[in-house]
């Protein structure tokens, strides 16, 4: 029964899942006749709307392509390639590699959810070239979910923001928390980490439950092959110069002094700049000299396209998501207070996590959602007594949520797998499921 509902799963969503530019197409509609209609604005005033959040994303469109250029680039040096070969000689079956790939990914993703998906993606082509029979779908689609973590991890944007306090916070709750709420309260709570241990004990046992009994695809092994850039022969002042190890070390050394001096000076905290520089200046390293980086940066650079081209289009929705008509109203407030209308105390945690995974599928980035929903749904929990804290982990859940069937987010990972959304996101549906209910029963019974 089981195996024949994953199948239906896979099915439905290879027949009627669009493109992922094509999707963001039709949200994109969706969104302006829903915000024409429910706030009584004008088609100018949502396309003016549509238009000034158009570019509001330049700057973490260019983060997002860096993390998986310079990701990709590390993971594609020699060393790191023979290192993650042998990881991947631990898993003797299609299962076992299932539930490695799974973990691998969730660790990641919990220290860092650029780094989890760079290194879930590159650890499944090691795993699917080791590994006879896997099931390469399933296996890249266990590197994605462990993206589920990310927003309870070292890398919330939610829980970050709240530890940092000032008058962003102050203003994004509309009052509500005026002084930091450090990450005992949030990432370091019993129910946070409950949650996080469920997953990580359900995940990869749902994802090899869910491996192909016959029938697997396999990966095409010539795809997978990783091949060091060829060079020309140093014949030249100039092309020693390009091929000289000494000049790269040099760079690296520049770069240990900048990290040497955050990590003293503000604890282990890595933000996306951080994150990039340290894949950036490894992967320099690792290569060996710079022409040798910069022949691999160009290979990687191939897989980008579908985030330059999509990053403006959702920063459009998001515009419109939370463009206000004459009143201060906008969708995004409507749909939150329609949750918070239905809400009591004991529903408001489980109510917000599930309004947050709406408001994900159109404004996938956890400081568009905080920006969305906290000034909406902290006042509702103080009004019901219920723990600002709670109500903000409940929102950073629920934006981690449905990006299980968002293809946004995988967009980086598909890019180095070789694969399209319609390939993954049957599973990911399955994981959607499981999640949903691990995640807002932990919210009702223990909050």
């Amino acid at each position: 029964m089981f195996n024949k509902v994953i199948g239906l799963s896979v099915a439905l969503v290879q027949r009627y899942l669009p493109s992922p530019f094509v999707f963001s197409a039709i949200l994109t509609l969706i969104v302006l006749v829903a915000g024409m209609t429910s706030t009584q604005q004008t088609l100018p005033a949502m396309v003016q709307h549509w238009s000034s959040g158009f570019w509001s994303l330049l700057a973490f469109a260019m983060q997002m392509s860096l993390i998986f250029v310079t990701g990709h680039a590390l993971a594609s040096a020699p060393i790191v390639n023979r290192q993650l070969d042998r990881l991947a000689g631990l898993a003797r079956t299609p299962g076992q590699a299932v539930v490695l790939v799974t973990l691998v990914a969730l660790l990641g993703c919990w220290i860092n959810w650029g780094f989890g998906l760079v290194i879930g993606a590159v650890f499944a082509r090691a795993l699917a070239r080791k590994v006879a029979g896997v099931d390469y779908p399933l296996l890249v689609a266990s590197a994605y979910s462990g993206f589920l973590i990310w927003h309870g991890g070292l890398s919330g944007s939610i829980p970050l923001s709240m530890a940092t306090g000032g008058p962003d916070l102050a203003r994004i709750t509309a009052g509500v928390l005026t002084e930091p709420v450090g990450v005992a309260q949030t990432l370091l709570t019993p129910l946070n980490l409950v949650i996080i241990g469920l997953l990580v004990i359900g995940l990869p046992l749902l994802n090899w439950a869910m491996h192909p009994r016959s029938n697997a695809k396999v990966a095409d092994p010539a795809r997978l092959v990783e091949t060091d850039a060829e060079l020309p022969q140093r014949t030249t002042p100039a092309q020693r110069l390009d091929d000289s190890r000494i000049l790269g070390l040099a760079l690296v050394a520049i770069a240990g002094v900048y990290l040497f001096s955050h990590f003293s000076s503000k604890g282990f905290v890595l933000g996306l700049d951080v994150v990039i520089a340290m894949f950036l200046f490894c992967g320099l390293l690792l290569h060996g000299t710079p022409e040798r980086y910069m022949r691999s940066v160009e290979t990687s650079v191939r897989g980008i396209g579908g985030i330059v081209l999509l990053f403006p289009f959702y920063a459009g929705i998001m515009g419109m998501m939370m463009g206000v008509n004459a009143d201060g109203v906008s969708l995004g407030r409507q749909i939150t207070e329609q949750f918070i209308a239905w809400a009591s105390a004991d529903t408001l945690p489980v109510l917000a996590f599930l309004s947050a995974g709406v408001v994900n599928v159109f404004v996938p980035s956890g400081g568009g959602q905080w920006a969305v929903q906290g000034p909406i749904m902290l006042p509702a929990a103080q009004a019901l007594g219920v723990s600002p804290a709670v109500t903000a982990m409940a929102i950073a859940w629920g934006d981690a949520w449905t990006n299980m069937i968002q293809p946004f987010w995988a967009l980086p990972l598909l890019g180095i797998v070789g694969l399209g959304a319609r390939d993954i996101m049957g599973y990911c549906l399955i994981t959607l499921l499981y999640s949903g209910v691990v995640i807002s029963g932990a919210f009702y019974l223990l909050a």
